[in-house]
């Protein structure tokens, strides 16, 4: 099984990077936009469009807010196995640190995935700088 692991450091606060992760449903205007299109939501799963146009299904598995962490699973999507989450943890500037892992089995996904969750990162860091440029 493949481990990947992803972080960045924000320039914004926990508690607001913290908001825009835990919610499930704006994942591509508030987390992640650009990297992902479109979030529609389906019972409690999300379906997801990638901005390559690639489409998953992805199920919440849990939302923890004292740790502030979320995890989820692809459900619906080219894996055997895959289990995500990502985590906000303040900085003592101020700023956060926003990490992001996978475990996805078959390995030889591995390295598409990982240039994906870079991608993924990069516009994670955009997207909350960017929000709190606007003021949001």
């Amino acid at each position: 099984m493949a481990y990947i692991r992803t972080e960045t450091l924000v320039d914004t606060s926990p508690e607001r990077a913290w908001d825009a992760l835990r919610d499930w449903g704006a994942l591509h205007e508030r987390l992640a936009a650009g990297f992902v299109t479109d979030t529609t939501i389906d019972g409690g799963d999300r379906m997801i469009t990638f901005g390559d146009g690639s489409v998953v299904r992805e199920r919440l598995v849990a939302l923890d807010e004292s740790a502030r962490r979320l995890s989820w699973s692809i459900v619906d999507g080219p894996y055997e196995h895959h289990n995500g989450s990502a985590q906000v943890f303040a900085e003592s500037d101020g700023r956060t640190r926003f990490v992001w892992i996978a475990d996805v089995l078959p390995d030889a996904l591995a390295d598409r995935t990982t240039a994906m969750m870079e991608l993924g990162t990069s516009a994670i860091r955009r997207t909350l700088e960017g929000d709190r440029v606007r003021g949001g």
